[in-house]
């Protein structure tokens, strides 16, 4: 290549192609020619152009060229590197001038050559529509590729954002679920239910296969193939959505078992589509943790089946009242059948719709080899037999206050949560037959007495018209929220006045249903004046109810009729028969009370009713109600006297008695004013309730002795030191007296009222034993004519037991000759006991035992006032201790008490305390200790003599006598 550059310095201004250049050449100028439209509008063919020293830039050839000056292909290789700056501006300049023209030429030659292109197209018959549509196609296809290739990495992006945010599924490898806590009565049979949702956890293994399975046939039934995710079930269930969107139905969401379980444990139940996807990755990861069997015992212990049941075993007994093992097929069907939603399916409101589902269930576990043919037959001809159990609590109105009793004492043991949640099972001391006697006793006997004392007005007045079918269910559950109703009244129920008439009133019910109140089953709501006083007999019944008046009814029973005179004693008399259609006014008693009943050798309390209703009163009189004793407090001031020196037999003056008091002078007086026997026997005392001489062997005791002996029986915390407490003037409650009592019958121990017996945790751990007594030989592998084991007596001597059985003969002869004659007349059986009555006839009691029962009764207003004359502790307490001794009792044998060592019985005469002569006529055997003074012993005849009778009485003495009752 020849030297391009002047000696001035400045290089030639004509650019010649090298030989070494790839450019192409023309014969003439050895320049290559483009062709028009090669070079597009925007596009810049000198951007990649540099001019270095030690490379080519080419140039592509173009006519419009021909006009620049020459441009060398390439620059010389031995060019000299070192140019002056001035050379390259130069060469810049006219850069800029090819760069103008190359920009140019592109639009020029398209111009020119559009006619020849347009005639071509037309010649060739679209020949060019073929490129533009495969043109079209790549740009489609690489639209498309793109598409999916961005949709994959934000699903992926998407997927793995929620993968790091999933709540964490370990924990259910150890499940514990909050369950429910049971309590069970003495006889294993269930009492109440805490627990703010109903749980019952079983493992698998103890889940019956056809229940397992009809759970998988009815949700998932490819439960043991896939891994998590059912896809052919998300297309049916979308699928079916079409129409549940038409008809405005749920959402399907094609969830397996596995998806569910991950819901209900870990999600919420929002219908959104991130959490169906949280669902399902949740799932994926749990199938690979878990087996299907654990899987499966979470959902079926977590499966919300209706009525606060969750879990299969809380249902089967909420719909079934039965375990999980003795559940038919025909009843798991059902349960799996309520999963789709419990409403829809209701066993009471819509059980034909329930009816077909169950069938369903059973159809499609014949279709999966699960049951056979014969099987599917027999379930599906069964009828439902669900019910609804009771709601959480008592399970029956009579253990309502002893349930209550037993969740304040678990909550106090061990907290809320564990009450609530923990899932304890307690076994309680209660006995049902008895609680259930206790309960009817007291109610029976509260409506007598407030019968007694006439018709205090409806529960309440509403506006009833033509429709009145339709709204007085509201007006009932008005009335049921503000307590003025209760549902734990039945068979009592709620009417509403439609007419009243002087024969009868016409009443209506919330279900519709119309009945007639005639007036003879109304005779008693004479009005109520006073506790002394009431308005005239009825005669008519308009005078009582106004149409809209809201009472209490209950279904009437004709009376059986008399016996025909000279009738054989044997003939059996006629049940009472219900009349239908008619019924009988009742009123809730605006009196109340409680009983309770106790084994007397180990406290345990047997039976407890804190009032009438505990739906209308939540207070127990039974446990919570201090109120003063009255005459129950006697045989404690004798105990004392019987400790210290005096027997039964021996004589205190009964005669008006003085003594100072704390403001004034106190004189207490006997039930007759004004009347006083003279010198009397402490027996006579207690049998006849006597006042006077008892607050003077309380002077003589001493305040200090008397109230020593208070705190050995743990009768009250706060009895004030003074003379009045001998007459019951302090205050205690039932269940402290009841106790107190029991001592007298069993010797002389200390028992302390318990109503828990053991407390085990979910896992069937006994974590509460009440019963501390150590056993070493009670549990041996085999028996080997080794004896009988022998428990230590831990309980406390409270008093000498010969003291204890002198007051158990005592209070026998209460029953027998004195104040509490009311329970002598319904039964023969060995009863022993006290009347208690307080100033102004304010409460009455009775509390009184059996060789093995103990019971006491208080009858009371909440808000003390007179009960009304004459209603006295052997008047309205009495009989409702005697109608549940009889109860209680009718099933055992009349054992007579327990007589300790150390006593003699010696025959006296009742009334004067002695020694019985030949021609006394009101005699009886005497309890003596055998260190007394009194006689030298039973003569062998008189091994066999009933102390209670031995003679007979006088026909005076059979009367009831109620002296000093305060």
């Amino acid at each position: 290549m020849t030297d391009d550059i002047e000696k001035d310095g400045r290089p030639d201004q004509r650019l010649s192609f090298g030989e070494d250049s790839d450019a192409p050449k023309n014969d003439a100028k050895a320049r290559d020619v483009a062709e028009p439209g090669d070079i597009a509008a925007d596009d810049d063919p000198l951007d990649d152009l540099a001019f270095q020293p030690s490379e080519a830039a080419e140039i592509p050839d173009n006519p419009e060229f021909s006009n620049a000056p020459d441009i060398p292909r390439k620059l010389s290789a031995d060019q000299d590197s070192r140019v002056s700056a001035e050379a390259s501006e130069v060469l810049l300049g006219e850069a800029d001038v090819v760069r103008e023209q190359v920009l140019a030429a592109p639009k020029r030659a398209k111009a020119a050559a559009a006619p020849t292109q347009l005639k071509a197209a037309n010649d060739h018959k679209g020949g060019g529509i073929v490129p533009f549509v495969f043109r079209l196609a790549g740009i489609g296809f690489a639209i498309a590729a793109l598409s999916i290739i961005s949709a994959a990495g934000f699903t992926a992006w998407y997927l793995n954002k929620l993968n790091q945010d999933l709540p964490d599924y370990s924990a259910l490898a150890e499940y514990a679920p909050a369950v429910t806590t049971r309590v069970y009565a003495g006889d294993g049979s269930l009492v109440a239910e805490f627990a703010r949702e109903r749980r019952l956890f079983v493992p698998i293994e103890s889940i019956p296969d056809h229940v397992k399975f009809a759970f998988v046939s009815a949700e998932d039934k490819s439960f043991y193939e896939h891994n998590g995710i059912d896809f052919r079930g998300i297309v049916r269930a979308q699928l079916s959505n079409i129409t549940n969107i038409l008809r405005g139905r749920r959402l399907e969401g094609g969830s397996t078992i596995t998806q569910q379980v991950a819901k209900n444990f870990l999600l919420s139940s929002e219908q959104r589509i991130e959490r169906k996807v949280r669902e399902m990755l949740i799932a994926r990861k749990m199938e690979k943790a878990f087996t299907k069997d654990h899987i499966l015992e979470l959902y079926l212990n977590e499966i919300y089946l209706g009525n606060r049941s969750y879990g299969v075993a809380a249902a089967a007994l909420n719909y079934f009242d039965k375990p999980l093992s003795e559940l038919t097929i025909s009843e798991a069907g059902y349960l799996a059948a309520i999963t789709k939603g419990p409403s829809n399916y209701h066993p009471v409101e819509n059980e034909d719709r329930a009816l077909d589902r169950r069938n369903w269930v059973i159809g499609r576990l014949l279709a999966d080899g699960h049951i056979s043919q014969e099987q599917a037959d027999e379930a599906r001809a069964q009828p439902l037999g669900a019910a609804l159990a009771p709601p959480l609590g008592a399970r029956d109105w009579t253990m309502e206050y002893f349930a209550e009793e037993v969740r304040k004492q678990i909550v106090d043991l061990y907290g809320v949560e564990a009450l609530y949640d923990g899932g304890l099972a307690v076994r309680t001391s209660v006995d049902p037959r008895l609680q259930r006697a206790a309960g009817n006793a007291l109610r029976r006997w509260l409506v007598a007495y407030d019968q007694r004392h006439g018709w205090r007005g409806p529960l309440g007045t509403v506006e009833i018209g033509d429709d009145w079918a339709e709204t007085f269910p509201a007006n009932i559950e008005g009335l049921l929220d503000n307590r003025t109703l209760s549902e734990d009244l039945a068979p009592w129920r709620p009417a509403v006045v439609l007419s009243a008439t002087a024969a009868g009133a016409q009443i209506g019910f919330a279900d519709g249903a119309e009945g007639v109140l005639p007036l003879e089953q109304m005779s008693w709501a004479r009005e109520y004046i006073s506790a002394n006083d009431r308005g005239d007999e009825l005669t008519s019944t308009a005078s009582v109810l106004n149409r809209g008046d809201v009472i209490y009814v209950e279904q009437a029973f004709s009376l059986p009729a008399a016996p025909e005179e000279g009738a054989a004693a044997n003939v059996v008399a006629e049940e009472p028969v219900l009349l239908e259609g008619v019924y009988a006014l009742r009123q809730v008693p605006g009196v109340n009370g409680g009983l309770i009943a106790i084994d007397p050798h180990t406290g345990r309390v047997l039976a407890m009713v804190g009032g009438f209703s505990f739906q209308l009163s939540e207070f127990n009189r039974a446990i919570q109600a201090e109120r003063q004793p009255g005459s129950t407090f006697k045989p404690f001031v004798y105990s004392v006297a019987l400790d210290s020196g005096y027997t039964p037999a021996s004589t205190v003056l009964d005669a008006p008695f003085v003594a100072p008091g704390v403001d004034s002078w106190y004189k207490p007086g006997n039930y007759i004013e004004g009347r006083y026997y003279g010198n009397s026997t402490l027996r006579l005392g207690v049998e006849q309730s006597r006042n006077a001489m008892t607050a003077r062997l309380a002077q003589d005791l001493g305040i200090g002795r008397i109230m020593d002996y208070v705190e050995r029986f743990h009768l009250s915390d706060k009895l004030p030191r003074e003379l009045a407490i001998s007459l019951g003037a302090g205050e205690t409650t039932l269940m402290r007296i009841t106790a107190a009592y029991s001592i007298f019958v069993n010797g002389g121990k200390r028992v302390d009222p318990v109503v828990i017996d053991r407390i085990q945790d979910r896992t069937g751990k006994t974590i509460y034993k009440r019963d501390e007594r150590v056993c070493l030989t009670c549990n041996p592998q085999q028996w080997s004519g080794q004896s009988q084991p022998q428990l230590a007596d831990l309980r406390e001597q409270v008093v000498d037991p010969r003291t204890a059985y002198q007051i158990t003969s005592i209070l026998e002869g209460v029953v027998v000759r004195g104040t509490g004659s009311a329970v002598r007349r319904v039964t023969n059986k060995p009863m022993a006991g006290k009347t208690g009555t307080t100033n102004d006839y304010k409460d009455a009691w009775f509390v009184g035992f059996s060789p093995d029962l103990a019971a006491g009764v208080y009858v009371g207003f909440d808000m003390p006032q007179t009960l009304g004359q004459s209603e006295a502790g052997g008047k309205v307490a009495a009989p409702i201790f005697a109608d549940f001794m009889v109860e209680a009792l009718k099933d055992t044998a009349g054992i007579p008490f327990r007589v300790p060592g150390g006593i003699r019985l010696e025959r006296i005469n009742a009334k004067t305390g002695k020694p019985a002569t030949p021609t006394d006529r009101n005699v009886i055997l005497e309890a003596f200790k055998a260190d007394s003074t009194r006689g030298s012993g039973l003569a062998n005849e008189d091994l066999n003599l009933d102390p209670l009778s031995a003679a007979p009485r006088d026909e005076e003495d059979d009367e009831d006598n109620l002296n000093g009752l305060y």
